[in-house]
């Protein structure tokens, strides 16, 4: 039988966020990428959700390496929760290797896990079956990489997160002659950044931004407070530029800031003059003119720091007349209302606000269409795989390589956890594995079959009710009338009779039931009976459905 490769996503496909895609060739399995996905509105208790590994468990064994794009929260978050049960070495751009160390130190599962600095341009043999090298792309953050893999059946180019910058903040541009190197010696599949598909022309530069930045520091009378994302390390070198163009000293609020910010300053990858980044309680004491904050929250997050400011909630920083407020971000799709109501508390105290809508303070670090084709056509691939993005970026994407003719032998539109199989012989695409999302809450993984998230749903949509039944320790009946108590349900004065209503209708069930408390605590039957009773009569009642919460008390 004639040896296949197998592409399997894990994450990222179907969706935005959660990165991470399998290649297995006979006992050899590499991964790209390994992040996270931030929770929705709904999601609650819910901080963090990673991919779904249990494919890669399963064939522990096989798992030699992690090859990492670049250093995006998306690309890299899930390391502290998967790294542990992988074992295997990981490969990192160096300021992706920076910010992984960091991140790794700080949740302390640093410990004998290993992880390498690469170069662009150096081949990696990893396992019997895998020839990585990194080659440079444009993005909005240092040191993003595109990966060709070498494989017994072909190269695989995997372009991680990408736009082609002709003016890049650092420098240093995509590196389309290797792409068009890969072209000519010819490529088995690219599997390509997705996220702007549907947007046509070409991405604009960091420049641009760079000059509005410039412009509206410049232009300010009082304190600019800038909001970011912690990642986008380009964009703060931007601002540290205009602030020292603009004698202005810069303060930095929001502790995921400060770590990227000091990685990035150690690596070399941010060139801050000296004296002009001060700790907060400096800038307190400068005129207002004088100031630049830097802050995360540009995506409404709730703890954030900018959410905690325009709550008035912030222990050091609160919003001034004559401030302006920069929002360097684009709202990643559902975060669109939180930040609206960040930029409405924001201008209600007396702030200048500046937002994409309104100002070029942000452009995308994706490829729109014409830089997608510019890729399809350099590559010229045997098959293509869109990635990165919601299934409708997929669907463009794989329509614009359709357009232009290029994959004849196969475009394939996938979401996580299908599985593409290639061989000398052709192609095909008829399995699936679980890959479903794993929910980081507090310390506790979950999947999405956990009942937890169903019933604080139900809490926040209904509340609870609780319903208490006395017991005789001896004989098991009930002693009294049942009581309910209950909070986010109704108002007291709602409720009328209703909780009397449903005391006698608990106590009549059971008693026609026959259902006993039983010693010993083996009272599921019973308190089975209670919550079925107490929520068929709520619903009959009041049409409300909810959390119903039954305690047995022995007397």
């Amino acid at each position: 039988m004639t040896s296949s490769l197998r592409i399997i996503p894990l994450g990222g496909l179907g969706e935005i966020g959660k990165n991470m895609m399998a290649l297995e060739y006979e006992d050899d399995i590499v991964i790209v990428d390994c992040g996270v996905q931030f929770p929705e509105e709904g999601m609650f208790g819910v901080d963090l959700i990673i991919p779904d590994i249990s494919y890669l468990l399963e064939r522990l064994d096989k798992v030699r390496a992690i090859l990492i794009t670049h250093g995006h929260e998306d690309h890299i978050g899930a390391l502290p929760f998967i790294l542990p049960q992988l074992k295997c070495p990981v490969y990192a751009p160096r300021l992706a290797h920076g910010l992984i160390t960091a991140k790794l130190k700080e949740r302390r599962v640093a410990r004998d896990l290993v992880v390498t600095p690469i170069d662009p341009g150096i081949v990696h043999q990893i396992g019997d079956s895998f020839e990585v090298s990194w080659f440079r792309v444009c993005h909005s953050i240092p040191d993003a990489m595109g990966i060709a893999i070498g494989t017994p059946l072909g190269t695989v180019i995997h372009t991680g997160d990408f736009k082609i910058d002709h003016t890049p903040v650092d420098g240093r541009i995509f590196d389309l002659p290797s792409l068009s190197h890969y072209g000519d010696d010819g490529v088995l599949l690219l599997c390509s950044d997705s996220t702007y598909a549907e947007v046509p022309g070409y991405t604009t530069s960091e420049k641009v931004v760079g000059e509005a930045l410039d412009r509206a520091i410049g232009e300010a009378n009082g304190r600019v407070l800038v909001a970011t994302f912690a990642s986008l390390v380009s964009r703060v070198q931007q601002v540290v530029d205009a602030a020292v163009k603009h004698g202005r000293k810069v303060s930095v609020v929001g502790r995921s800031m400060v770590d990227t910010i000091n990685v990035a300053t150690e690596l070399g990858y941010l060139k801050i003059p000296e004296g002009i980044l001060v700790p907060l309680s400096v800038t307190r004491k400068l005129p207002a003119e004088e100031v630049v904050l830097m802050t995360t929250g540009s995506q409404g997050e709730p703890t954030s720091a900018l959410v905690r400011i325009a709550k008035q909630e912030h222990r050091d920083v609160n919003i001034m007349a004559g401030d302006t407020v920069i929002i360097s971000a684009t709202p990643i799709p559902g975060n669109e209302l939180p930040v609206s109501h960040t930029i409405d508390r924001l201008l209600r105290q007396g702030a200048k606000v500046l937002y994409d809508r309104i100002a070029t303070v942000h452009v995308h670090g994706h490829a729109s269409q014409e830089e997608l084709k510019l890729v399809l056509r350099l590559v010229r691939p045997k098959y293509f795989l869109p990635v990165h993005g919601e299934f409708r970026h997929l669907t463009a994407h794989a329509q614009l390589a359709w357009d232009l003719d290029v994959a004849k032998d196969g475009i394939f539109v996938m979401v996580d956890g299908d599985v593409l199989e290639l061989t000398e012989d052709g192609s095909r695409m008829d399995e699936r594995i679980s890959a479903g999302p794993i929910y980081i809450d507090g310390l506790t993984a979950r999947d999405d079959k956990s009942a937890v998230f169903s019933e604080r749903r139900s809490l926040s949509k209904d509340g609870v009710v609780v319903v208490v039944v006395t017991t005789s320790k001896d004989s098991g009946e009930i002693v009294g009338e049942p009581v309910a108590v209950s909070s986010g349900f109704l108002d007291e004065s709602e409720t009328g009779n209703l909780f009397e209503e449903l005391s006698f209708a608990v106590a009549k069930d059971l008693s026609n039931s026959g259902t006993r408390h039983k010693k010993n605590g083996e009272n599921g039957e019973f308190k089975a009976k209670v919550k079925e009773t107490a929520r068929g009569f709520i619903a009959s009642s009041v049409r409300r459905s909810p959390m119903i919460v039954p305690v047995v008390l022995e007397v």
